[in-house]
């Protein structure tokens, strides 16, 4: 599978013509205009590395990598801001703000290439057992293809997935899943259970017996 890069900024020609070279090169490129887009984007594609401009409009750079930083799904991946701001302190704002690297515009395609190129070999491989669902579709596409889930064992999924060192309890699934619909009994949270292990497989939801359920990725 292709390194996927997720590029964010609100210049359409710039996200065209980076987009374009780094397409040549060999990656999956996604885009993104904004910082509220860039998350979004990024839990859809899950990408390696985000290419993060610094000012943009609805929530800029800044923001938007310190929102990613907190979300367990995010954490890992790389995040290197690509801006024309130069001053000192923006630079040290986003290293406080978590961000890999910086590389400042103008620059060459060919010097970006070479920097995105030496970023990918410090990534991790990504696990074969790796998830990625699709909120917009409520498709979950799997290293044994992609399925479309009713919307409870997705739901379900999605908030296993949104806090993937958590057991949730029993409770807790029921009341943020069904809340004030008819009351549904034990079995059928178990029945949704058991249909998404048959799709994903059987290791990735562990049941806490009394107690709930976790998704380990």
């Amino acid at each position: 599978m292709s390194q996927r890069i997720l590029i964010v900024d609100d210049e359409d020609d710039i996200r065209e013509f980076i987009g374009y070279n780094l397409t040549r090169e060999g990656y999956d490129v996604y885009t993104a205009s904004n910082g509220q887009q860039a998350i979004e984007e990024a839990l859809r594609v899950h990408p390696h590395l985000i290419l993060l401009d610094m000012m943009m409009p609805v929530m800029d750079g800044r923001q938007a990598c310190e929102t990613m930083r907190k979300m367990a799904e995010l954490k890992d991946v790389m995040i290197v801001f690509l801006s024309a701001v130069q001053e000192e302190q923006c630079q040290i704002d986003s290293y406080d703000a978590g961000a890999d690297d910086y590389i400042t515009k103008p620059v060459s395609m060919r010097v970006l290439c070479s920097r995105v190129a030496a970023i990918m070999k410090r990534i991790k491989p990504v696990a074969t057992t790796s998830i990625i669902i699709d909120s917009s579709s409520r498709a979950v596409t799997t290293p044994q293809g992609e399925f479309i889930l009713p919307r409870k064992e997705f739901d379900i999924l999605q908030l296993l997935f949104s806090e993937p060192d958590k057991v949730f309890t029993r409770e807790e699934i029921f009341s943020r899943i069904w809340g004030g619909e008819v009351v549904v009994g034990d079995r059928t949270l178990d029945v949704h259970i058991r249909r998404l292990r048959r799709k994903l497989g059987d290791d990735v939801i562990v049941t806490y017996k009394g107690i709930g359920f976790k998704i380990v990725l």
